[in-house]
């Protein structure tokens, strides 16, 4: 199957309009149609019911329209990354939310630059949750990233987890224990993630969240590590013992056959071992 009638498929199936499609394509109406009946008949499946008035995606056209993003996605993945790898310095890129990384960071790149199959590394700060798109589109080959997170197309190694602490303005209420869990946040387990991901919302960075922290009653959930590398005078950090831990893992394309990328993920699960050996001492 060739990519433009999958383009054409795709633009019909978002904009639900043959002519409005059309337009977007730079194509007249008529060719897209005869393109979209070719492409049904090529797999004996109807993708769109039509009528005078309205278009609307079949069962089949909404399996394919998944298949076919992600098809797509990967194909212009593909070649960004040929023509990263033959730029006249290729380089590895990794993203990393910035403080996003356990305090790992700079020991993984120490023990990978020993590797005989490094590239020099672009860090690739992002924002939350942008590791996975980044990694699909070929704009990274590599991403430190904490769960949950997208992981169409992608395969993952799981460097460790830990507990979660609340950050706290030093004079709210909570910080006067020596402990909290999830009741005295209001919140039951399964309504964590979606807490977590509204506060993220509030603050640009860690850095902004922070500051929100210690000027308001706004409480965050955090990685513990935080607390130990970010102390702040304002801000008050309480274990929260029943929270869900915070997973971090190194995530790369599952169709990668680089050697660079390969050596980046055992220098990060090398790492984390060493550390979780340390600790159990």
């Amino acid at each position: 199957m060739e990519s433009r009638p999958l383009r054409y498929f795709v633009a019909v199936a978002e904009e639900l309009n043959f002519a409005r499609a059309a337009e977007r394509l730079g194509i007249s109406p008529p060719p897209l149609s005869r393109a979209i009946r070719r492409l049904e008949s090529e797999l004996g499946a109807v993708l769109f019911e039509r009528t005078t008035h309205s278009v609307a995606l079949t069962p089949a056209g909404e399996v394919l329209l998944a298949e076919a993003r992600f098809a797509l996605e990967a194909l212009e993945a593909s070649g960004r990354r040929a023509r990263r790898a033959a730029a006249a310095e290729p380089k590895l890129v990794l993203a990393v939310k910035a403080d996003g990384d356990a305090g790992l960071l700079e020991a993984v790149l120490a023990r990978y630059a020993a590797d005989p199959a490094a590239l020099p590394v672009t860090v690739r700060l992002c924002a939350w949750h942008e590791q996975s798109r980044l990694l699909r589109q070929g704009e990274a080959d590599v991403a430190l990233v904490y769960e949950p997170y997208d992981r169409t197309g992608l395969d993952a190694e799981t460097l460790g987890a830990e507990p979660r602490v609340a950050a706290l303005a030093a004079g709210h209420p909570l910080a006067a224990r020596a402990g909290l869990c999830l009741a005295d946040l209001g919140l039951r387990p399964d309504e964590v993630q979606r807490y977590i991901d509204e506060v993220r919302g509030k603050g640009h960075d860690l850095a902004q969240l922070l500051t929100l922290v210690g000027l308001s009653d706004l409480v965050a959930l955090l990685p513990a590590s935080v607390a130990d590398r970010y102390p702040r005078p304002g801000v008050a950090y309480r274990p929260v013992r029943d929270a869900p831990p915070a997973v971090l893992a190194v995530a790369w394309p599952q169709q990668s056959r680089s050697r660079a990328t390969a050596a980046l993920v055992r220098a990060a699960v090398a790492v984390a071992d060493d550390l979780r050996e340390r600790e159990a001492v």
